[in-house]
């Protein structure tokens, strides 16, 4: 990351950079998000039911438009479908740049996934902005550097031009101090403040996500949206993922550990994660002095 591209990121809250994928490259990853789509659409062996099982698919008619993000079964495809992905996550400009973006420790945290549209697909509504605080993805300087603690990085598997819509964001919304209008949220009106930045196939986008305003404009163009979002975490950072199969007290600690324990006593030893699905890892305090969880309150 150039001086100049460390100044926009500060600034902007997100970053393009051009070419990252050869044109090899992209002509691979597409053929494998083809056989993943026939096989899940198609398939009728066993890694055909595991791709469907775990990229649970969308479609629009018969294209496939999306999948989920929680299993990184990109990375588990039969070979060589599986290598684009696996030389995405660990691209060496990628991660020099998450070197500089996220501190020394970062690591992948849940994707990849593929975010796909066909024209007439709707708006998908801006998030984030900080709204509420979540210090987990929150942007910071500390000694001269910068750090976030959720950075998405978005391969652009198909040209995604101003007039075609995708994604969008607000640049300088990581700094933001107000609530985000919800006319800016639904693209009702937003103001002049949302961006849709144009890229290539090849090029990628990273984003502070979570604390930057994104979403994605309806897709317009005649050819398929196609991009791979990859969401990465610093070291202490967790925000989906496999954090979530393992936050419970007795898979986190151990059973013997919290046998007996009541339930506030529990809440205090589940394990870190961002959204944790439960109401028993947080306690409260009445006015009496009693503590309670909100589930038992």
């Amino acid at each position: 990351m150039n001086k100049n591209e460390r100044y926009f990121w500060d600034v902007a809250g997100h970053l393009i950079v051009k070419n990252v994928l050869t044109k090899t490259q992209v002509t691979a990853a597409n053929a494998a998000l083809d056989y993943l789509a026939d096989r899940c659409a198609n398939g009728k062996d066993a890694e055909s039911d595991f791709l469907r099982e775990s990229a649970q698919p969308r479609w629009t008619g018969d294209i496939l438009t999306r999948t989920r993000n929680t299993v990184p079964f990109l990375l588990q495809m039969a070979e060589p479908h599986c290598q684009p992905f696996r030389t995405m996550i660990s691209h060496p400009r990628v991660l020099s740049d998450l070197r500089e973006m996220c501190g020394k420790g970062f690591r992948l945290d849940h994707g990849p996934q593929f975010i796909g549209g066909l024209a007439g697909n709707p708006n998908h509504t801006l998030h984030g902005s900080g709204n509420p605080h979540k210090p987990y993805v929150a942007y910071r300087h500390q000694n001269g550097e910068p750090y976030v603690g959720g950075v998405t990085v978005t391969y652009a598997l198909a040209d995604s031009g101003e007039e075609d819509g995708g994604f969008a964001c607000v640049p300088g919304s990581h700094k933001s101090r107000y609530a985000m209008p919800g006319t800016v949220s639904n693209f009702e009106e937003d103001m002049g403040v949302v961006a849709k930045p144009n890229v290539k196939a090849g090029d990628v986008i990273y984003f502070m996500d979570g604390a930057q305003t994104h979403g994605a404009r309806s897709w317009r163009a005649a050819h398929p949206r196609r991009a791979i979002l990859i969401k990465y975490a610093s070291r202490t950072s967790t925000r989906q993922g496999a954090s979530i199969s393992c936050i419970t007290p007795d898979t986190y600690w151990d059973t013997s550990i919290v046998d007996g324990m009541t339930d506030a006593q529990r809440a205090v030893m589940y394990g870190p994660a961002s959204a944790p699905r439960t109401d028993g890892c947080y306690l409260g305090v009445d006015e009496t002095g009693t503590v309670f969880v909100p589930e038992s309150s």
